[in-house]
């Protein structure tokens, strides 16, 4: 704590002048005893407090003490069943304490400041902001961070998982957005560089390696524990926490990465470079830049490739969820690629699917044609993948097709009906009708009609429309072209001649 000399004058006043003991100095000035006693102390004189008893502990000190020396991490749980051995009988709180007075602390360190040349080294690392839901997943919003060493110039993308694909999609933008590549980049020992290391001996990623050495720069992992040497990322994922991050709004992904590549141009961009105070990191980089590696001429191909196949239904899982594939391939070993926005599935060189990528969870992403062919030869399977595909369009109908069948009513019937109404009136609107009549207690499609119809006269608007319409009422709607009328003039002129 600390006080006034004002008081610090009065504590040694009352003490020597008034001669009241320290006790009654801390009750009469409102100060705890330690800030009395440490004043006293600091002004020349002994520590007061009560003697020194002596303790059971000071017999193995000793030895406590020579064994901290010699193995400082020493555990102090550990230590007090080796003194518990030799006869100690104290309780482990007071040794616990004991203990911690006298570990041995480690030495400050000093660092040197280390520059880079222009172009030289950039440095990456990932930082781990929360986690975002998307349908019923929740997934991990992880940002890549690449930061280069002279103009301290800042990528940033934001990604859902921290896999070596993104991590090298991450490379790749960074490479892209500044036009070149350094010629050394700086990691922490993350599973996507480093595989294994023992000391000096590395066992490098073989795919980074593969996609280092096809953009020509040289990955080198920092020591372990060596946080220091490569204090630029970190300090850089400190920097987007509180000017990016901190109170950010967005609506999905693509919307939070357009808004980081605009602050990383903006606000980034315009701060003062920490190697030079005089200039702004923009204008580091426009000295930096000439200094890069030349791009590739082709990209590195960045595609997830996974073996997967298909036992019973024609659907591949991937990423917690599910893409159809033609019924004639279940069964059979086939390669699934994706990147991030389209997922391939493959035999061989054939491609067998192509489906837009999803980031739900237990989602089935279908192509249509993919189901209609296996209906088309299993007619009993019809009624069921209306079924499947109610379960997914309204949930609620699975409740009310369990209450029908308790009833006794035809499943089937029911089931088209339902059908019928999911393509007129859309998913929410049934999925709200069919919530209303289950609570009215009324399992039955016409109070889903009933609901829908009751719903749309609310809200003022035309009954819905059927989109399947006979060939002959389509026919009736094809535009005719009227006869031009001046062939009847024509007509009028010949006969007045005649």
């Amino acid at each position: 704590m600390t006080i006034s000399a004002e008081l610090e004058a009065q504590i040694l006043r009352y003490y020597h002048v008034e001669k009241w003991r320290p006790g009654t100095i801390a009750r009469q000035l409102q100060v705890h005893h330690d800030t009395v006693a440490r004043v006293l102390a600091q002004a020349g004189l002994p520590r007061l407090g009560r003697p020194t008893r002596p303790s059971q502990i000071d017999a193995y000190l000793p030895f406590i003490l020579q064994t901290l020396e010699k193995f400082p991490t020493l555990t102090a749980s550990r230590l007090y069943g080796m003194v518990r051995e030799r006869g100690y009988l104290g309780g482990p709180d007071h040794f616990r304490h004991v203990i911690a007075c006298h570990r041995p602390r480690p030495k400050a360190e000093a660092y040197l400041r280390l520059r880079t040349l222009p172009g030289e080294q950039a440095q990456a690392d990932w930082g781990h902001f929360g986690r975002i839901s998307i349908g019923r997943a929740v997934r991990a919003l992880m940002a890549f961070i690449m930061v280069l060493s002279y103009s301290r110039d800042i990528f940033l993308r934001f990604f859902l998982s921290a896999c070596l694909e993104n991590f090298l999609r991450g490379h790749v933008g960074a490479f892209s957005t500044w036009g070149g590549v350094p010629r050394v980049i700086l990691y922490d020992n993350l599973k996507s560089a480093v595989l294994q290391r023992h000391g000096d001996a590395i066992r490098f990623n073989p795919t980074h390696l593969e996609f280092a050495g096809h953009y020509r720069f040289e990955p080198r992992p920092v020591a372990p524990a060596r946080g220091n040497e490569k204090g630029r990322v970190e300090r850089a994922v400190r920097y987007v926490r509180g000017s990016f991050f901190a109170g950010r709004e967005f609506a999905d992904l693509d919307d939070l990465n357009a808004q980081a590549d605009a602050w990383c141009r903006d606000i980034a961009a315009a701060r003062r470079c920490p190697g030079d105070q005089a200039i702004t990191v923009q204008q580091a980089f426009a000295e930096e830049a000439p200094q890069l590696l030349k791009l590739p001429d082709n990209p590195y191909p960045l595609l997830e490739r996974l073996a997967v196949s298909a036992r019973k239904w024609p659907y591949v899982r991937f990423d917690l969820n599910d893409y159809s594939i033609p019924h004639t391939h279940v069964g059979r070993p086939l390669t699934l690629l994706a990147d991030v926005h389209e997922v391939r599935i493959v035999d061989g060189q054939q491609v067998l699917a192509c489906h837009r990528r999803s980031y739900d969870k237990g989602a089935q992403i279908e192509d249509p044609t993919h189901i209609d062919e296996l209906v088309s030869q299993k007619r009993a399977a019809r009624r069921h993948r209306a079924t499947d595909y109610l379960a997914q369009a309204a949930p609620s109908s699975q409740i009310l097709l369990v209450r029908a069948a308790e009833r006794g009513d035809n499943l089937g019937t029911i089931t088209a009906t339902l059908m019928r109404l999911l393509q007129r009136y859309g998913a929410a609107e049934l999925e709200a009708a069919i919530t209303e009549a289950l609570e009215r207690n009324v399992p039955h499609p016409n109070a889903v009609r009933l609901s829908l119809e009751h719903r749309r006269e609310v809200r003022q608007q035309p009954p819905p429309v059927a989109v399947n319409l006979p060939e002959h009422v389509r026919a009736k709607d094809t535009p005719v072209r009227p006869h031009p009328l001046d062939s009847y003039d024509q007509l009028k002129e010949s006969s007045d001649e005649h």
